[in-house]
């Protein structure tokens, strides 16, 4: 049986017992953060080729750069101003902007502002997504064609959990969701597992590692032996600054247990 369903731009096929989908008319902007274009690169290629797969048009802006959240976290918001003026004349024309980053995500959301282009960045922080955010609540992925045989922490970014809401915060009474773990919960052969703190910060915080180092340090410490000590093989997020700061402590410690960006995990073969 074969049942097409109109949302959104989004054609939804209903074959063969499940729903595949096609995305139809939807010009989507690839937003990649400054850090994942320098240092980790594949994590920019997963997310790319994880939206085509799922057939999404995907452009990526050779204009973009910084989004303007290392100035606005110290203090300095008005000096990013040509960032903003930048974001927008890269974005505006796109029907979605989509970014393997909560952080940069809702900074974009919260902080997109100029005076001669309001109406431009108005629509902009209406229509950016985080990538899980998008591939949930957009697109409505519910098969994955994807493998990883090992088990997997996720790790739960501030930003993305308190800010970007994916997924319920552990101090509220409420029905418990995540998005990140509706998504792993679709790769074969993936384990996650459970941690006593789900949803505690890691201590990175961008420059708060730099001004609170021994404070940043120790609570990536925790969060570290938190995934170890449920005998995680990878920590997973959403957000590569986090699991950077994470990797680092790893090393330091000559632990086995390697991060990944969930963009791999869920492009993996």
């Amino acid at each position: 049986m074969e049942l097409i369903l109109k949302n959104t731009g989004v054609n939804r096929i209903f074959v063969d017992g499940r729903f595949s989908y096609n995305l139809i008319d939807m010009n989507v902007g690839l937003f990649i953060p400054c850090y994942i274009d320098q240092l980790y690169p594949q994590v920019g290629i997963a997310t790319l080729e994880l939206l085509e797969k799922h057939g999404v048009k995907v452009s990526y802006p050779a204009n973009q750069t910084c989004c303007g959240q290392p100035m606005a976290n110290s203090g300095f918001e008005h000096l990013a101003h040509n960032c903003n003026r930048n974001f927008i004349n890269s974005f505006a024309s796109f029907d979605y902007i989509v970014c393997p980053s909560g952080s940069c995500t809702l900074h974009i959301k919260e902080h997109l502002h100029d005076a001669k282009l309001e109406a431009e960045a108005t629509e902009i922080r209406k229509r950016i997504f985080e990538l899980t955010e998008f591939l949930t609540d957009v697109v409505g992925i519910q098969h994955l064609n994807a493998r990883f045989p090992h088990k997997v922490g996720i790790h739960q970014s501030c930003h993305g959990l308190r800010g970007l809401h994916l997924a319920q915060m552990s101090e509220l009474m409420a029905a418990p969701f995540s998005k990140p773990g509706q998504l792993l919960r679709q790769v074969q052969d993936l384990e996650l597992i459970s941690l006593d703190r789900k949803d505690e910060c890691c201590g990175f915080g961008g420059t708060f590692s730099v001004f609170e180092e021994a404070v940043s340090v120790k609570m990536g410490q925790d969060r570290v032996a938190d995934h170890v000590n449920h005998e995680a093989e990878y920590i997973t997020g959403v957000d590569m600054s986090c699991l950077m700061h994470l990797d680092g402590i790893l090393k330091r410690k000559k632990s086995p247990v390697k991060v990944i960006h969930i963009a791999e995990i869920l492009n993996s073969k």
